[in-house]
């Protein structure tokens, strides 16, 4: 076994683990610092795939900014009493552990199946995961919606700059 078998391996099930922790823990705090392991866990695993730039862009904006919103919105929240939080067994629990035992039975499938074979990453994946050709492509081939989305997101500032200066003026 190769060194970037083995890495992906470890992170795949580092990944798996702090995903069940994420989904499994009552308090919001143990919870959210599941989650940030689980971002890393993600940015390693692209690492292993040659996709540097996907790597730093999960540590930059899952890890960094959507992690500190996480963590603000748990500290405005008051939740109080932990009984409160409890629910009772519904049909949406059963449905949730219906679907859970055929994830459950689709790894299993998967993992013992017969190998394809195509399992090996392309030569040209280390220069296609690059910030310089990420960059590339995005103005050159993809000029028109990368530009789309920058003038919709100046749209969604002005308005709601509007909107919030509207609501203090009154």
């Amino acid at each position: 076994m190769s060194l970037h078998v083995i890495m992906f391996s470890l992170l795949a099930i580092l990944a798996i683990a702090t995903g069940v922790l994420l989904v499994t823990r009552r308090n919001p705090v143990s919870a959210a610092v599941s989650l940030i392991l689980h971002f890393f866990a993600l940015s390693g695993l692209y690492l292993t795939l040659n996709a540097q730039f996907l790597a730093a862009v999960q540590i930059l904006v899952y890890a960094g900014a959507i992690m500190v919103l996480v963590v603000f919105v748990i500290m405005l929240l008051n939740l109080g009493k932990e009984q409160n939080l409890r629910e009772n067994f519904n049909p949406r629990t059963a449905i949730t552990i219906a679907m859970s035992a055929a994830l459950i039975m689709q790894l299993v499938l998967t993992f013992t199946g017969n190998p394809t074979g195509k399992n090996q990453l392309s030569a040209a994946s280390e220069k296609i995961g690059s910030p310089a050709e990420i960059g590339n492509i995005l103005y050159s081939t993809y000029i028109f919606p990368f530009e789309a989305i920058s003038l919709l997101l100046l749209v969604a500032v002005v308005g709601s700059i509007i909107l919030a200066k509207r609501t203090v003026d009154k």
